[in-house]
């Protein structure tokens, strides 16, 4: 199997396993090697696909496969983010990862980046709503390792909430190298409600 062939193949596995049993995107690349290749050492080569390579399987799998559900269950993931960002207004809730992307499943939760003076405002501010917690971290998507992360539960859906200063605001804000905005405030995500509301009802 050639470098080109065995990326791609390895592309394509990782993609089902991410939108069949909702791994993240490192999981699954390292499991798709494993099924591959074995426990072997990979061939010399940049044989390993890039993350956009697998969101472009990602994608192509769901309209295969989950054609019928996947796009259902991305509007609702939607329309509970927007619920939740409104709440947490205050804190300049912007909403990331696959329920921004497009790519969100049946295992997706909703991943939400906030920027705010102090975690613990936040955390306060939960409390008051009567929502229950778990504290934890995720990774930092400036690169520097990890930052607090809020875990809870809204409208029966998963919500990961990422804690920033205000001042990683500037730099969340610029698109990604390829031209791509990588995260929408909750003016954004109802712009997407309304655009899927077109295409339904020009469908219709």
């Amino acid at each position: 199997m050639s470098f080109s062939s065995l990326r791609q193949e390895i592309a394509a596995v990782a993609a089902r396993m991410i939108a069949e049993d909702g791994l993240d995107y490192s999981t699954a690349k390292r499991k798709a090697v494993r099924q591959l290749v074995g426990k072997g050492a990979l061939p010399k080569g940049d044989v390993l696909p890039d993350n956009d390579e697998i969101e472009s399987e990602v994608r192509e799998y769901q309209a295969l496969f989950m054609g019928d559900t996947q796009p259902a269950r991305l509007n609702r993931l939607r329309r509970v983010a927007l619920s939740v960002m409104e709440l947490l207004d205050r804190f300049q809730p912007y909403l990331v990862g696959p329920v921004w992307n497009g790519t969100a499943g049946e295992h997706s939760d909703i991943a939400l980046q906030c920027f705010a003076d102090s975690s613990k405002e936040v955390e306060i501010f939960l409390i008051n709503q009567g929502i229950q917690y778990e504290v934890g971290e995720r990774p930092d998507f400036r690169g520097r390792g990890k930052v607090e992360a809020l875990y809870f539960m809204w409208k029966g859906e998963g919500v990961m909430l990422s804690i920033y200063d205000d001042l990683a605001l500037r730099g969340a804000l610029k698109p990604g190298a390829d031209g791509r905005v990588e995260r929408g405030d909750a003016r954004a995500v109802s712009r997407l409600l309304d655009e899927a509301e077109d295409v339904q009802g020009g469908m219709a």
